[in-house]
């Protein structure tokens, strides 16, 4: 890193934060990153999120600091409570809002989207604006993640701009998945106080609607994304997700930093999850986890036989079509499977019938699960990520650190982080494939598991994969950086 960090803040905005709130990597990345920015010294980072249900009913330690806010902001006055939380050297907000968060899921139930999610988050990110001047906190940059933070840049650049609360103020958007663009029908400007004049296609209409990640592309001091191939992916058409054209014209402030694995929640040699802690020392008690595994799913099958896992949306992107399309071949290899998640209602489906049909082989749990996530990534012997696209995934990071080589498609963070282990035997670390087909996918699946049969060198892969070492130490120093260049105007 150039030069010394000097009193940097920093303001970390996310919708949510794990341990509080999860739905996916994005909370993983919030609950993670700050925490690897303030070990680094110098940095005052702080991040800041609603207190939904379950924040609230979760058992955290949590202070009511300014009770009342009110701030006036276009033409409203709104209020809310701020909450705060101390944890491993970093602050976090909450924004108590019971009318728009105190409710059971984060952003939608099975039937949909909540129908008020524009406002909720057009209110989420004011409340940033009113919570920062409350707590007397100025940040040198707010760093805003995906589209329910988005309009921030847009009210920081247009309505705020001459406010000296929030002079030289600078933010950066970091784009987790653009697939989710926060798309809204456009009769929630007025009630956001964004002018109609904003409604083109060079600045916030998307097809005749309000787009939210727009406001990030557009108006942000700087991008990035979660991995270096992914900001060069969405500048395509076949990745960017009908944004590809707004991109480019601001490819020049976009930068791609791989994100991190957080190893204080995901390592054998002290995870509480799992039967035994093991490490690369002595990683053949990875086995006894696997024997644990099958017990904890109620599988009776062979120790010595492969088990695959998958942990993650069930989801046209995350390329679980391929993984359903393949199960008869897998049960006829006698390969089981262990699936957790929960999403599309056709996959939701299919893995249920796939389990009742092979009770013996096929186990899977539509739901959110710690600890079997946990024991899974330790007691499965593959783990598959075939996904269409990922933006960067963790879940491979967290299974190479627990010696459970992934098969993954080479796309994004995936391929920026596996190298396949047969065309590289010295570096490998895991498996890919590129042609997003059952067929290809099925091979790759045989050259993993033609590789578990030969046990030396499945011992060999299984020591590469867990000397990987994906920690934030180096992703959090880019993006400190990064920071210190938004701050001076230099991106």
């Amino acid at each position: 890193m150039k030069g010394k960090t000097n009193n940097l803040k920093i303001l970390f905005v996310s919708s949510e934060v794990f341990p509080f709130s999860k739905t996916g990597g994005l909370a993983d990345v919030a609950g993670s990153l700050p925490k690897a920015l303030a070990r680094i010294g110098g940095i005052d980072v702080r991040v800041i999120t609603p207190l939904y249900r379950c924040v609230a009913e979760g058992g955290f330690e949590l202070k009511k600091i300014i009770p009342g806010i009110k701030h006036r902001f276009s033409g409203k006055i709104f209020g809310f409570d701020l909450f705060s939380s101390r944890r491993e050297g970093v602050t976090t907000y909450f924004i108590r809002k019971d009318k728009y968060f105190s409710r059971k899921e984060l952003y939608g139930t099975a039937a949909g989207d909540y129908p008020d999610n524009a406002l909720r988050f057009g209110f989420f990110s004011k409340a940033v604006f009113a919570a920062v001047e409350a707590a007397g906190f100025k940040p040198d940059v707010i760093h805003c993640n995906d589209w329910h933070t988005a309009l921030i840049p847009f009210y920081l650049r247009f309505k705020l701009a001459n406010d000296p609360c929030y002079t030289n103020m600078k933010t950066l958007f970091t784009i987790h998945n653009l697939a989710y663009q926060g798309v809204f029908n456009k009769i929630f400007m007025y009630r956001l106080g964004i002018p109609g004049s904003f409604f083109s296609a060079d600045a916030l209409e998307f097809y005749g609607k309000l787009n939210f990640l727009k406001s990030g592309i557009q108006y942000a001091d700087a991008l990035s994304t979660v991995s270096p191939k992914y900001s060069r992916e969405i500048l395509t058409p076949e990745f960017g997700c009908g944004l590809e054209g707004t991109l480019s014209k601001r490819k020049g402030k976009i930068t791609g930093i791989l994100n991190g694995a957080d190893y204080s929640e995901w390592d054998p040699g002290k995870d509480s999850f799992i039967k035994t802690n093991y490490n690369s020392t002595d990683a053949e008690k990875k086995s006894e986890c696997k024997k644990d595994l099958l017990k904890h799913v109620g599988l009776d099958f062979p120790s010595d036989r492969p088990v695959l896992g998958y942990v993650g949306r069930l989801a046209d992107q995350k390329g679980v079509d391929l993984i359903s399309g393949v199960i008869d071949r897998l049960v006829a290899e006698n390969i089981a499977l262990i699936v957790l998640g929960k999403g599309e209602d056709e996959y939701n489906k299919a893995f249920r019938r796939a389990a009742e049909k092979y009770p013996g082989n096929i186990r899977v749990f539509q739901t959110l699960d710690e600890e079997l996530a946990h024991k899974i990534e330790a007691g499965c012997d593959i783990f598959l990520m075939p996904s269409r696209y990922e933006p960067c995934g963790l879940n491979q990071m967290y299974s190479m650190k627990y010696g459970t080589p992934p098969i993954v498609r080479a796309t994004g963070g995936l391929d920026d982080t596996v190298v396949d282990f047969n065309e590289d035997s010295e570096h490998g670390n895991g498996f890919k494939f590129v042609s997003a087909d059952t067929q290809t996918f099925f091979l790759a699946v045989k050259r993993a598991v033609l590789c578990y049969e030969n046990r030396d060198m499945w011992a060999k892969l299984i020591r590469q994969t867990m000397a990987c070492d994906f920690s934030w130490k180096h992703s959090a120093r880019e993006y400190v950086e990064l920071y210190e260049m938004v701050k001076r105007g230099e991106r």
